[in-house]
């Protein structure tokens, strides 16, 4: 029996009372005044008055207690031909004490900023860890973003240092990452007073003069000197981290964390909602670069005690679909977090799930899910060949964690596919209507969290507490508008259906272009799909869809589109209007995995648009964009 609907209903009862219990799982140097104090900041801010050390958590406590042995980090990196290095507590505690020190002997103190633009590589964790020991702000950038997109963040956050490396590794290519980096701190207003340069053997970079410093070199010196650095306490509301999301504006947006609740509630998700224990090796495959990246690959599991995989590869090419399965059997990864995105890529090469076969996954416990929706048919793919429980779960850059999953640690629930579970405690979601009403079990409206928001949670941007109100809490007073469209069950039971945004209105009906792509998933030759609406001059706006097959689909591509529009005629209905579906090689994707559909929109649209800063291969938008030149569906050409 799942303890869900006790736990939640302990929350509502007494929701301070609730985080103090949670609150007791995490070392204070100074204990909390207030759990929630409604005064504060621009909603309220939890754990007021008290004095604590992120770092201190997830390393120097772990090791005071005996555990010091146990591997924190596992880096596997089969794009570099198989390098791999496993660090304890006990040296991941030396190697973070010693870089923060090199940190402060660069003249890095407690609420300064360092902007972090590194690969998916140990050292970029220990600098992550370094900050936060010495109470400096991280910035992490994904690594080999575009100069000026870097350049907008380094003048937001106006960081003393860059800390960075000589080249980031991709299938087929090395980028080198320090041309990068000089051309953005060159376009910068704010010029960073100094860079510390990981210099790896695929790319040496040149380093200038009294700007520029090799990370071994300064942690040789450091180690020669004895120079290790304590933690320095930090109020539980000081930022420990800025994280950029991208702004509709074209500005990003700086998504701040804070020590206290960031920690109060990631230690409360690892075994609650992941079902993981101190010891067990968890895997978030991603990029430290995203939030999931520093929820899960950096700061859950070492806070948890866990072991964590540094992963360095991706789902399929490094060398071949069965990577995934290769890490988990090596290390005996107990739970597994990726996007759904990566495994409509290992379907689409291993449709038959032939390389899972070769590997002992008998330590493997479940498959988490998030960052898009997850659609049934990959689920349900995932479930058959995994036979592990398949579980979807809903968050955001901005909530740090899950808003709704379905929490292996209290017991499973039931599941629904197509749906992210139900909302976890903190989380009171509401579905409103444009007038801000509440709507009725079914109804497709605006999700909306009430305020306030849970530990964890951003509580503004990055000094610009106005911008976070109009941006989150104007158009719902009283909520947080997560700018997601869905609807909630009779059971409670979330259904994320698309962005606010990709909600059509054909001839004044409102239609989700998730439920449309649900549809198309499920066609057995379709290994991921995407639906998006465009301007028609009838109906205002009708949807297209995009289908990529799976490998090995050897049929005329035409007969599949015509019976996928077969398939939306029958499970939605002739409302729908969805008439042209477009086989294509593949999709325009963020690095992340996000499916760029409003980019395409703008381009059948004939709307003004830019390269997106996250894009993982242009070149895929000027293929879209002849797919649509040949279909008649580009406006103005």
């Amino acid at each position: 029996m799942s303890r869900y609907h006790e736990v939640y209903a302990h929350w509502q009862d007494d929701p301070e009372g609730f985080w103090a219990e949670a609150a007791a799982g995490i070392d204070w140097f100074t204990p909390p005044r207030r759990v929630f104090d409604p005064a504060a900041g621009v909603y309220g801010r939890w754990f007021t008055g008290a004095e604590c050390n992120t770092c201190h958590n997830c390393i120097d406590r772990h090791v005071k207690a005996g555990r010091g042995d146990q591997p924190a980090l596992i880096y596997d990196s089969p794009i570099t031909g198989g390098t791999q290095r496993v660090i304890t507590y006990a040296e991941l505690l030396v190697e973070v004490s010693r870089f923060a020190a090199v940190l402060q002997g660069l003249g890095v103190g407690k609420g300064d900023r360092v902007v972090i633009y590194m690969p998916m590589v140990p050292e970029a964790v220990i600098a992550m860890l370094a900050c936060a020991r010495i109470g400096a702000v991280h910035s992490v950038v994904f690594g080999g973003f575009a100069a000026n997109e870097l350049a907008t963040r380094i003048d937001d956050a106006k960081p003393k240092l860059v800390v960075s490396a000589s080249c980031g590794i991709e299938p087929g290519r090395v980028i080198a990452y320090k041309p990068l980096l000089d051309e953005a701190i060159d376009i910068a207003s704010h010029k960073p007073q100094k860079t510390v340069i990981l210099q790896r053997e695929q790319v040496t970079a040149d380093l200038r003069d009294g700007r520029d410093f090799d990370w071994h070199e300064l942690m040789e010196a450091a180690k020669r000197d004895g120079m290790m650095a304590e933690c320095v306490p930090v109020a539980a509301t000081d930022p420990l981290y800025i994280l950029y999301t991208s702004g509709t504006t074209g500005q990003p947006k700086g998504v701040v964390r804070d020590n206290g609740g960031h920690m109060v509630a990631l230690n409360w998700t690892m075994e609650n909602i992941y079902g993981v224990k101190p010891g067990d090796v968890y895997w978030a495959a991603s990029d430290i670069g995203w939030v999931v990246g520093h929820s899960y690959i950096v700061y859950g599991p070492l806070l948890a005690g866990c072991a964590s995989i540094v992963f360095e590869g991706k789902p399929v090419g490094t060398p071949d679909a069965g990577v995934f399965w290769r890490v988990i059997a090596e290390h005996g990864v107990k739970v597994l977090f990726t996007a759904p995105t990566a495994f409509r890529a290992i379907k689409k090469e291993d449709p038959e799930g032939e390389l899972i076969r070769q590997y002992d996954l008998s330590g493997f416990k479940a498959l988490f899910l998030a960052g898009e929706r997850a659609d049934p048919d990959t689920v349900q793919w995932a479930e058959h060949h995994l036979r592990v429980p398949v579980i979807d779960h809903w968050w955001q850059t901005e909530t740090a964690w899950a808003i709704a999953a379905n929490p292996l640690g209290l017991g499973l629930l039931p599941s629904r596919y197509g749906s992210p579970g139900v909302p976890m405690p903190g989380y009171e979601v509401a579905i409103l209507d444009d007038a801000g009403q509440p709507l009725a079990a079914g109804e497709l409206g605006a999700i909306c969290i009430k305020l306030p928001l849970p530990p964890g949670c951003l509580p503004t941007l990055w000094r610009n507490d106005q911008r976070f109100r109009e941006s989150y809490l104007s158009r719902f007073p009283g909520y947080y508008e997560t700018a997601d469209a869905g609807f909630a069950d009779a059971d409670g039971y979330l259904f994320i259906m698309a962005r606010t945004d990709d909600i059509i209105n054909v001839a004044g009906h409102r239609l989700s272009t998730g439920g449309m792509e649900e549809v198309l998933a499920g066609h057995p030759d379709v290994a991921e799909c995407a639906v998006l609406g465009i301007a028609d001059d009838l109906k205002g706006q009708i949807p297209i869809g995009f289908i990529v097959l799976k490998a090995g689909v050897d049929r005329d591509p035409g007969g599949i589109e015509a019976e996928c529009v077969g398939r939306i005629r029958e499970k939605i209905g002739a409302v729908a209007s969805l008439k042209v579906v477009i086989t294509v090689a593949r999709l325009p994707k963020t690095r992340s995995g996000k499916i760029l559909r409003g980019t395409i929109r703008r381009i059948a649209d004939g709307e003004a648009w830019t390269m997106p800063a996250t894009i993982d291969d242009p070149a895929i938008l000027d293929e879209i964009t002849e797919a649509l030149r040949a279909r008649g569906l580009l406006r103005g050409a």
